[in-house]
């Protein structure tokens, strides 16, 4: 679709680390498991926010990258300044394109997907959040792995008005999982993601 993962910075090895200094243990030369990288993910302990991604939207809408500009990352999106493109900026509609860069550690991925992969955000950006994960999983399947909706984070919809379908359909699709398993909640959404 549109999202393009430029660079992934960091590394596990280094991650691990970090969170074996914090139980005073000393360093390690043995590279971090999917299973301790999932782990730690879930937990959302502060080395992860070690781990960078770097990537590119291209020509979407500009109302889209300005809902996408209200979370916590670095983003970059192309000027529509008079003096830079030579067209009056008041003569841009909001659906005019523009080119958007973002960088984000892990955790800010995290906190960000929840709430764009919510069925209460628009659908563009929905899309824009699912092409991203699907793409993120070639690269980093762990971390693309705990992006998910803040219904399924929390075991509940906090939206209000709660409209949103995702929560009570996700229930209904998966009435044996234990769902006060939060790997189990987020397995099966990504049952149906990364299929």
């Amino acid at each position: 679709m549109k999202t393009t993962i430029n660079d992934v910075t960091g590394n596990w090895k280094n991650v691990k680390n970090k969170c074996r200094t914090t139980v005073n243990k000393g360093y390690s030369e043995l590279d971090a498991t999917p299973s301790f990288k999932k782990s730690l993910l879930i937990s959302e302990h502060s080395p992860i926010r070690l781990i960078n991604v770097d990537w590119s939207w291209p020509d979407i809408e500009y109302w889209l990258s300005t809902e996408w500009s209200r979370h916590k990352f670095e983003k970059f999106i192309s000027t529509q300044r008079t003096d830079r493109t030579g067209v009056d900026r008041n003569d841009k509609p909001q659906g005019a394109m523009v080119n958007f860069d973002g960088y984000a550690n892990a955790q800010h991925l995290i906190d960000s997907w929840r709430k764009r992969l919510c069925g209460s955000a628009a659908k563009e950006a929905q899309a824009l959040a699912r092409d991203f994960k699907i793409k993120l999983h070639d690269i980093e399947p762990e971390l693309a792995e705990v992006l998910v909706p803040n219904c399924i984070y929390r075991c509940g919809c906090p939206e209000f008005p709660n409209k949103c379908m995702v929560w009570k359909t996700f229930k209904q699709n998966n009435p044996d999982i234990d769902m006060t398993s939060i790997r189990e909640r987020y397995d099966a959404y990504n049952k149906n993601i990364f299929k």
